[in-house]
């Protein structure tokens, strides 16, 4: 699974020739809010000339508006896949298929309504991703800044991933680029929830994160040691020198963290 996604603006050239060098697991070309009104129709044309050659998600407009359908007309061809903003139904997600046909979707989450119908919208077919939009869903809720304010929405699409068999979802943007100190609480919280990757704005941001969703060394240790003592057990539920219990759901864990670390 990828662990950081690094936004770059489709309408800045300058950005666009370095992004894919920066270190990201994932590349997202932006054609939505980093972009200009102005600048809207240039973005396009260079986002849809470069993902010929190079792969990269799309973020579009928002679904239902010509200026997504211009977007979807001119890159869903070629993007690795789609990332929609501000979610709210299915129905948003049947407009971009309907123009985007068998393209991998992630949807932004970014609104109230989004996190009530999360459930249903990571259940559709095309959606890979649930992606937490946290600056704009602060501002539809009214609260204040911090992860406090959006626990219950992380963990609310954390359970919904999650009972429609996609990947967890992805972390919020952290707007502070200089704040690596916070950055890394917040991608640490969000890790402990339950959500893996997180986006970017800025190639600097990109080290924190990916030792934040990497497996630490003593998860590593103790997961060989639970694997180890497991498989030594047949099988069957067997305790550690430390006291732990370990038991078939506990060595699924252990073995997924082997696996993590393996990719």
């Amino acid at each position: 699974m990828d662990r950081s996604y690094l936004f770059a603006p489709g309408h800045n050239l300058k950005l666009l020739s370095k992004v894919f060098d920066a270190g990201a697991d994932a590349v997202i070309l932006d054609l939505e809010d980093a972009v200009p009104p102005t600048e809207k129709e240039t973005a396009r044309a260079n986002v849809a000339s470069v993902i010929t050659t190079r792969t990269a998600w799309v973020r579009i407009n928002a679904p239902g508006t010509e200026l997504a359908d211009a977007d979807l007309g001119a890159v869903a061809t070629s993007a690795h896949g789609i990332r929609i903003p501000k979610v709210e139904t299915l129905d948003d997600i049947r407009w971009v298929t309907d123009r985007a046909p068998g393209k991998p979707l992630i949807c932004a989450i970014e609104t109230a309504k989004g996190v009530a119908n999360a459930f249903a919208i990571a259940d559709h077919p095309a959606v890979t991703h649930l992606a937490l939009g946290g600056i704009d869903l602060r501002r539809d809720l009214g609260t204040g800044d911090g992860d406090v304010p959006m626990q219950y929405a992380r963990s609310h699409l954390v359970v919904a991933a999650r009972a429609a068999g996609i990947a967890p979802p992805i972390d919020s943007v952290y707007p502070h680029i200089h704040d690596s100190d916070g950055l890394v609480r917040q991608a640490t919280h969000s890790r402990d929830l339950g959500l893996f990757g997180k986006s970017a704005i800025h190639p600097a941001q990109l080290p924190a994160i990916h030792t934040t969703f990497s497996p630490r060394q003593n998860d590593i240790d103790w997961a060989r040691k639970v694997v180890e003592a497991f498989e030594h057990a047949g099988g069957a539920a067997v305790r550690l020198p430390s006291g732990e219990f370990v038991d078939l759901p506990v060595a699924d864990r252990a073995r997924k963290i082997l696996a993590s670390a393996h990719a």
